[in-house]
């Protein structure tokens, strides 16, 4: 890095933690399912859980690149952004870019729907089943189990296209997009010098109702029957 640069904060910690626990729990709720430890599969499915509603509540009260309304408001951006990325030239956004808050919200919708087919999964013997399969009968959770592998292999398919797009970043873009996952921060100098830069900053409190409404959640399922 060039002497003198200067380096701001993008992404808070918090959605970092998100991000790479997420990265690590995918792969682990596949291999306790494929080795049928579902004991184990369910604490981390729950685990994964926490994980992505405290990221839902964070997409409203958390620091502003976190945030799902300024993600909302970049996708009128989309079409000039596609052209200019595919035609090789990149533009730097301060957080998630057109096509990245696409990824995130494909991402989040399959994984909420992955979780939730698994809270509600009955196995073939009904002995390991999700927290909530009290709530239905036994056929209907054999039907949400199958929706469940079912649409694990969507999550795999969005995992590679994101893995395909940092990929596409960094070789044809010179744009690397793992380092500020990584650190939180980025070169000043990569934005244009009239963008915006919004603060990102800890928002306790923010972070305190984030984590208390995320409890609350997993009381109510583990307490639902």
């Amino acid at each position: 890095m060039a002497a003198g640069t200067t380096r701001i904060v993008i992404w808070d910690w918090a959605v970092r933690l998100v991000h790479w626990l997420a990265v690590l729990l995918v792969p682990a709720l596949w291999w306790t399912a494929e080795q049928g430890w579902m004991d184990w599969h369910q604490r981390l499915g729950l685990t994964l859980f926490c994980l992505i509603v405290f990221r839902l509540f964070w997409g409203f009260f958390g620091s502003w690149t976190a945030r799902f309304l300024p993600m909302i408001r970049r996708l009128g951006a989309l079409p000039a952004y596609v052209r200019s990325a595919f035609a090789g030239r990149d533009h730097a956004t301060f957080g998630h870019n057109p096509l990245g808050v696409l990824s995130v919200a494909a991402l989040l919708l399959a994984l909420c729907a992955q979780l939730g087919t698994g809270l509600f999964s009955v196995d073939v013997d009904g002995l390991e089943s999700g927290p909530l399969a009290i709530l239905v009968s036994f056929d209907l959770g054999r039907q949400i189990a199958e929706l469940h592998e079912l649409n694990f292999n969507i999550v795999v398919a969005l995992v590679g296209l994101h893995i395909a797009a940092i990929a596409f970043y960094q070789f044809r873009l010179r744009d690397n997009l793992v380092g500020p996952m990584v650190t939180g921060r980025r070169a000043r100098e990569d934005f244009a010098s009239d963008d915006p830069l919004p603060e990102v900053r800890a928002r306790p409190v923010a972070l305190i109702a984030s984590g208390l409404l995320t409890a609350a959640c997993l009381y109510a399922v583990l307490n639902a029957g």
